[in-house]
This record gives structure tokens, C-alpha cells and sequence, in this order.
């Protein structure tokens, strides 16, 4: 079997961090989460490859931190345009943060990934509208037979010009639909892309979570424009997975793994789509696994401040056998 070869799409932004417990953290975050977590799980049966741009000031402490991890080729690694992201986090409770960003990467464009178009897998963790565009997307999907999982944070999250994160609507979804096969998002970027004809202004106020009667509506919209699986996470209840079979919607909810202590949830939903992208290579059409891998890295990134928290595939699969039994 030829080793296989996973494409991390991202920024990896230097993120100053206070949690909800008052600690400040200092760390890359990002698609560091998904490289490393792949990494751990892929072992020596693959290599990992982490597209981005930092800026020069960053790239050796980047290097340095992956370098560890003999199965990362940081090769397209980048600081030619000196730009790269910085993000100051701040959590007013366990999930929910106000976020600042004080510089800002080029995006990831075709030339950057064209060498990499025999990837097994594409995993895209975009934080802001403009790192991963629609145009690379739309290139690598004509170019290579690998599956894209696409993380929604980027396209439901836009920046002031005060450097302000701020969340919007993803209008123009559905010309985006037709180039993504696992889309991942939580239920507030869900509301962002399940939007009204015509809202109250009031309705606007503030920041919403999608209801989750709504979930089945938006997954069949989304899976009839092109999505192969549509995951939806709930927070520590786990996450709703939606694909099709014969023309008819399926729906179930995967709970997550149990955690007694949660320390840092930064850089779970990027932890997650490492799972969900690390369970495609293995079965591309079981989509309930791979939400278990993807709550299994979130649950383990939960754990700790440094990606030591990441485990291996043995000790992944013990804690997925703990959680949900021994697979079918």
C-alpha cells in the first residue's frame, strides 16, 4: 500500500491566549492543531504537508516546532510575502471568545498547492473569509481526485478594520457547495449559513445559535449542492453527521468522548477535522467513524496547552472503543 500523503490548508498564526480559567498561553495555533493530530494518527504510514504563509519573524520557531514530527514536510511552509496571521483570544467561558487579529497571511492560492495534487486528502481550516479562496478549491477539485474537507470558521468570519473578528453570513454558500465533500462547522456557523429571506432587525442582534430543528432543512440544501457529508458539532454533546442514501436525508448524533477536565479548548475544531480527514483515508464512506476520530482529537486537545495532548492511532483507538464500542 503507497503511503498516504494529506494537504493541511490553513494559517498557523501566532495566538495569544487568555482562557476562561484567567491562564495566558502563548503558542502556533491553527492548522498546527489538524497537522499534528494527523500526524500522531498517520505514524509512519504517510506524511502530512502543512500549506501556508507565515511571516519571517515566525517561520523558525514554526519549523522548530513541527520539526519533532518526522512524518510533517514543511516544505510549503512560507514566508516569501513576510505576511502571516496574528490572533489574540480571549474566552469569556469555555467556548465562547472575543478575538482581535493584528496581522494578516496571503492566501493559499492554485501555485501553492499545485505541486501537491496527488494528496490522498485536503483539509482546509481557514479561521478568516480570505486564506483558503474559492478559486483553490475550485483548482484542486478539477485537478485531483482528493477529497476536500472544509472547515466553515473561515467563510462565516470577516475582519474590521480595527482588527476586530468579527462573524458574518455566508452568502454566497452555495456557489462554494459544489467544491467541498465534508464540510464541518459548529451550530453558530450553521445559523451563518442557513440564513432568512428577510430578517426583523432585531433578529440581528447579537450572536445565535442555529435551532437545531432547522439542521435537517439546511443538511439536505447543502448535501443536494454538492456536499458528500455535512458534520455539525454540539459542544460537548457531541456532533450531528447528515448524508444521503438513495435520495433520502440521513441524520445521527455521534456523542463525544468524555473529558473530566477541560483546560483549553483552542484549536479543537481544527483538531477535529484532522480526525474526520485521518478516518476518510481508512473508509472514505464511513462518515460516523470519522466524526468519532474527529470528537476523539477535539476531546484530546481539550486536555492540555501543548500539542503533547495529541495521542496515537493505538491509543486514539482505545479511547474510541472506550467511548462507542468495538467498530462494526
Amino acid at each position: 500500500m503507497k503511503p498516504y500523503k494529506v494537504a493541511v490548508l490553513g494559517p498557523i498564526p501566532r495566538d495569544t491566549i487568555t482562557t476562561h480559567h484567567g491562564e495566558v498561553i502563548k503558542k502556533y495555533g491553527c492548522a498546527t492543531h489538524t497537522a499534528i493530530a494527523i500526524s500522531n494518527l498517520l505514524g509512519n504510514k504517510g506524511t502530512v504537508y502543512p500549506v501556508t504563509h507565515v511571516r519571517k519573524t515566525d517561520h523558525p520557531a514554526i519549523i522548530e516546532l513541527l520539526e519533532p514530527y518526522s512524518n510533517i514536510n514543511t516544505d510549503y511552509i512560507s514566508d516569501k510575502a513576510d505576511r502571516g496571521d496574528v490572533i489574540h483570544l480571549k474566552f469569556v467561558d469555555q467556548n465562547k471568545r472575543l478575538e482581535k487579529q493584528t496581522a494578516f497571511m496571503t492566501p493559499i492560492l492554485p501555485a501553492d498547492v499545485e505541486p501537491l495534487l496527488d494528496c490522498d486528502v485536503f483539509v482546509c481550516v481557514p479561521v478568516t473569509d480570505f486564506e483558503v479562496p474559492l478559486e483553490t478549491l475550485k483548482y484542486i477539485k478539477k485537478n485531483s481526485d482528493a477529497s476536500i474537507v472544509f472547515d466553515a470558521h473561515g467563510p462565516t468570519t470577516a475582519l474590521t478594520n480595527h482588527g476586530e473578528r468579527v462573524t458574518k453570513f455566508w452568502v454566497d454558500r452555495d456557489v462554494w457547495l459544489p467544491y467541498i465533500d465534508v464540510l464541518k462547522m459548529n451550530k453558530e456557523e450553521a445559523n451563518l449559513s442557513w440564513f432568512e429571506h428577510e430578517y426583523d432587525e432585531d433578529e440581528l442582534e447579537g450572536n445565535h445559535e442555529i435551532d437545531e430543528a432547522l439542521l435537517p432543512q439546511f443538511a439536505m440544501h447543502s448535501l443536494k449542492h454538492g456536499l458528500k457529508s455535512l458534520f455539525v458539532t454540539l459542544d460537548a454533546y457531541g456532533v450531528m453527521v447528515y448524508t444521503m442514501e438513495n435520495g433520502e436525508l440521513k441524520q445521527q448524533h455521534v456523542p463525544s468522548v468524555p473529558v473530566e477536565h477541560v483546560i483549553d479548548t483552542t484549536g479543537c475544531g481544527d483538531s477535529f477535522a484532522g480526525g474526520v480527514a485521518f478516518s476518510l483515508l481508512l473508509n472514505p464512506d464511513d462518515s460516523i467513524r470519522a466524526a468519532q476520530y474527529g470528537n476523539a482529537m477535539g476531546a484530546q486537545r481539550t486536555q492540555g496547552k501543548t500539542f503533547e495532548v495529541f495521542k496515537s492511532l493505538e491509543e486514539t483507538n482505545l479511547m474510541l472503543e472506550h467511548a462507542y464500542g468495538k467498530p462494526l
